[in-house]
């Protein structure tokens, strides 16, 4: 698959995703296969307010590529101009998030509040195409509601005005995370278009990714949730797409090996204190099926140095 003039190897990407897919977790996850890692959302504002923060979210690596930064935003000129300041960061492509469901972005005509104005949402990717060299890609999801199911009108419009790829979540932002994904609607927006559209949603499995393109016909995937304490999801889907059978999982303790790795590599790149607290919520995930998982998790939640890390891990290998 191709977007734009990018190369794209394997079948699922990792999906951007706020507070989570930090530098470390985009690059483990590229070491285990996905096809590409898009940047945590940056706020065009913040560019604009010549934010320290986001300028930081748009830092990327070698290791990681092909990479997208992701923008987000609801002034066409606004969100060009973060655009072209991100191309000093090199990325593969630009994405712009129509999907955000969280309050303080949604709420604020940004995010998936981008929906309920495919007007907009045109010139947002009119704008931003005609700023930048790079292919930009758009994150969406199906409606704003269920009464404004749009996705297909929306996927059409910032066709037209240049994006080189689509991404749909099928959900609305009213339904957050929790019912099940509509993977009808992503078939509807693969029929409806000629660039590449990438489904998103409910991916936890190599069967799961292989029900999805069969059932919407889709280019390419994208995993999100389904990553979480669990990178390499992506070995797992390519071995299974290509073979039909499954790799067989890490061990207890390469589990373990491998969650240290990403989290010494946090510390690496953010600092002890900073990496260790980030990396709570991310030890939680991985500890997640664990024998005694819930206190595991509930001392994951204080660990503050390194030490007390290896403590925690010693401790999970002694209990199962």
């Amino acid at each position: 698959m191709k977007i734009g003039n990018i190369e794209i190897k394997n079948s699922a990407a990792l999906a951007p995703m706020a507070g989570v897919a930090d530098c470390a977790f985009r690059e483990l996850c590229a070491s285990f296969g996905a096809s590409y890692t898009v940047t945590e959302m940056v706020s065009s504002k913040g560019i604009h307010f010549n934010s320290k923060k986001s300028a930081e979210l748009m830092e990327l690596t070698d290791r990681e590529r092909p990479s997208g930064i992701q923008i987000f935003g609801d002034e066409p000129d606004t969100m060009a101009e973060a655009a072209v300041f991100a191309q000093q960061f090199k990325p593969d492509f630009i994405d712009i998030n129509m999907g955000c469901p969280a309050p303080k972005i949604s709420g604020n005509g940004s995010g998936a509040s981008l929906m309920k104005n495919p007007k907009l949402c045109g010139e947002i990717v009119s704008k931003v195409v005609k700023a930048v060299n790079v292919p930009v890609t758009v994150k969406m999801r199906k409606g704003w509601d269920d009464d404004t199911v749009n996705c297909v009108e929306v996927a059409k419009i910032v066709e037209y005005n240049g994006a080189s790829a689509v991404a749909v979540h099928g959900r609305t932002r009213q339904q957050y995370y929790k019912p099940p994904v509509d993977w009808d609607i992503i078939r509807e927006v693969k029929s409806s278009l000629k660039i590449p559209v990438i489904g998103n949603g409910d991916v936890t499995s190599g069967q799961a990714a292989k029900k999805l393109y069969e059932h919407t016909g889709c280019d390419m995937i994208m995993v999100g949730r389904g990553a979480l304490g669990r990178p390499w999801i992506f070995r797992e889907i390519n071995e299974y797409l290509k073979t039909g059978s499954l790799p067989t999982p890490p061990s207890t303790e390469e589990k373990l090996n491998i969650m240290l790795g990403q989290i010494e590599r946090m510390c690496e790149l953010k600092g002890e204190y900073l990496g260790i607290r980030q990396s709570r919520k991310h030890i939680a995930w991985y500890l997640k099926g664990f024998k005694g998982a819930a206190s595991l998790r509930n001392e994951a939640g204080h660990v503050s140095s390194m030490e007390e890390i290896k403590s925690l891990i010693q401790k999970v290998l002694d209990m199962n």
